[in-house]
């Protein structure tokens, strides 16, 4: 049976989503991080990296949001969730799944975990990586905006890529609502578009379902 390694709000939100979406059996296995349960010995050796999510699925492990997702898209073709393979509408599906978890979600990650990237003592330097990351991820979230609505002009469609709801309308969900607490930049849910379009992903019972399971709090996005 598929099992998802995840902890809440993490990266581990989109395959969560993403299997709600399918409808599937599955089991979620609780990664502990406030007690480093991603450090263990037994978790590193599903994911050498120590990071979230994994996804077993029989005797494979998976371990890579994207990698995942396309997983769970293409083992489950009858959901839709991917534009057919060999048609420019999967190229594009590619295309922005790559930019979600190389460009997006890393700025991301620089702007959550600026200590990464420099020395512990240089607190001023962590403050200011942290103000840069989160004024790139605001240019980021203003290509997002402009993108659904090019989509919604050209389609009249109420998702990322137009009248179709894709396994990519999770992963944009889940990091625009990382956003949430942005001080010096709009947050997603002020950008008119995608303010709208994360009310949209909030009625989907799929999303409700997950941020209930995942016992998150509001205000969600």
């Amino acid at each position: 049976m598929l099992n998802l390694h995840y902890y809440p709000s993490t990266a581990s939100m989109v395959p969560h989503i993403v299997l709600e979406e399918l409808g599937v059996a599955y089991l979620r296995t609780l990664v502990d991080r406030t007690v480093d349960a991603h450090k263990a010995p037994g978790y590193l050796k599903l994911n050498p990296n120590g990071s979230i999510p994994v996804l077993t699925d029989g005797k494979l492990v998976l371990y890579e949001t994207a990698a995942i997702v396309l997983h769970l898209c293409d083992t489950h073709p009858q959901a839709s969730l991917a534009p057919a393979l060999g048609t420019a509408e999967r190229a594009h599906f590619y295309k922005w799944l790559m930019w979600l978890t190389n460009t997006l979600q890393a700025a991301l990650m620089i702007y959550f975990y600026p200590e990464r990237w420099l020395e512990a003592d240089n607190s001023a330097g962590q403050a200011e990586l942290k103000r840069r990351a989160e004024a790139k991820v605001a240019g980021l979230l203003a290509q997002l905006d402009v993108e659904l609505a090019r989509s919604k002009s050209l389609s009249g469609g109420d998702w990322f890529t137009g009248r179709d709801y894709t396994a990519l309308d999770a992963y944009v969900f889940t990091l625009c609502r990382w956003t949430r607490g942005f001080q010096n930049e709009l947050p997603a849910r002020s950008w008119p578009h995608l303010g709208a379009y994360l009310q949209r992903m909030l009625a989907r019972p799929a999303v409700t379902r997950v941020l209930t399971a995942e016992q998150l709090q509001a205000p969600w996005v």
